[in-house]
């Protein structure tokens, strides 16, 4: 290869360069070949180490035999890219996990052990409601006895025969001056009677937002009250009913967080956030990486596997991959499967 165009490579393409060329090479070994492939593209030393730096953040080089007197040698595309999966599926298991464990002490929190422990002047009353009926008194209740605000959260669509109910209860409140706000799931949007529903909710003043991912059911109001499923993941789950403001505040943090992370109802998401990934293309990124095939991402999504298999075409478009093997890789390297960044510098 000419002076010119070695010098014509910079970043990621030195480092591909260097890899196509100790695999074709392998018994020189990845060191004695690494610098003899430096050599011949005439390398500067940080380039050397750029290179270096990459191809082991990428998992295409590892180290082989006991620490500190083994040696790295080359690892093949495909193997580089199962390590990479598993390791993003084990963090995500290890995420699982600990949302598991802390939905365990919240439902010990709300049993007898909150309720036998929590001092008077904490004013907190927490109990598990099982009848239905119950559960739709107390929202009527609240609707009368609200001051100031309402938030709520929808996994799915209302039931049709709840929708003027909820209409009433959003004029009531609108009348005395209550602030609503509500976040749905995205997916509702191409329901056709939720489209309708959602326009009638903004016309009587309901700030409404739309996100990829909604996390459970939920009502909290006044800072006072809040209604939430024991099991996020049964809608026929007994329900929690809390009262007191020591308790409630913790789950308006959690409501404010995912508020800020939904789209305001009428509009887009963006487009461009920063490496062009949409919400939805950005979870099916971390969903392929993690291991997830395409069925269970439609299903996760509530889209079809056609859709899917857009998504994730765009997303290798985006990211200038030319398959979704090369989009992980570059999805790793830019940081866009744990939301912290690029996480090197080139």
């Amino acid at each position: 290869m000419s002076k010119n165009a070695a010098v014509s490579r910079v970043g990621s393409e030195q480092a591909l360069a260097v890899y196509q060329a100790l695999r074709a090479r392998p018994d020189l070994g990845f060191d004695a070949g690494f610098d003899e492939v430096a050599d011949r593209l005439e390398l500067s030393a940080d380039e050397r180490e750029r290179c270096r730096e990459e191809l082991a953040f990428l998992g295409l080089t590892a180290a082989h035999g006991t620490a500190g007197t083994g040696t790295r040698v080359v690892v093949d595309p495909d193997v580089a890219l199962l390590r990479l999966l598993r390791r993003e599926r084990d963090r995500l298991q290890d995420r699982l996990a600990a949302t598991s464990r802390a939905h365990t002490a919240i439902e010990a929190l709300a049993g007898p052990f909150l309720r036998a422990g929590a001092a008077p002047c904490s004013e907190v009353e927490v109990e598990i409601v099982t009848d239905p009926q119950r559960v739709a008194r107390e929202l009527t209740e609240l609707t009368d006895t609200v001051r100031t605000a309402v938030h709520v959260m929808h996994t799915g669509s209302v039931r049709r025969e709840d929708m003027t109910a909820e209409l009433e209860r959003d004029r009531s409140r609108a009348a005395r001056g209550v602030r609503v706000r509500a976040m749905y799931s995205r997916r509702v949007g191409t329901v056709p009677e939720m489209t309708q529903h959602l326009a009638d909710r903004a016309a009587l003043g309901v700030e409404l937002r739309l996100s990829p991912v909604v996390p459970m059911n939920m009502v909290l109001a006044d800072e006072n009250f809040a209604l939430l499923p024991t099991d996020p993941h049964d809608p026929g789950s007994p329900t929690i009913l809390a009262r007191g403001p020591g308790l409630v505040r913790s789950y308006l943090a959690l409501y404010e967080y995912c508020w800020q992370a939904a789209s305001r109802y009428g509009e887009e998401p963006g487009e461009n956030g920063g490496d062009g990934l949409s919400d939805q293309q950005r979870a099916a990124l971390h969903m392929l990486a993690s291991g997830i095939k395409d069925e269970q991402i439609a299903r996760s999504l509530g889209v079809s596997l056609r859709t899917v298999s857009r998504l994730l075409s765009e997303v290798m478009q985006e990211l200038g991959a030319a398959s979704r093997f090369e989009a992980g890789v570059k999805a790793a390297r830019l940081g866009l499967l744990d939301g912290e960044g690029p996480e090197h510098a080139a």
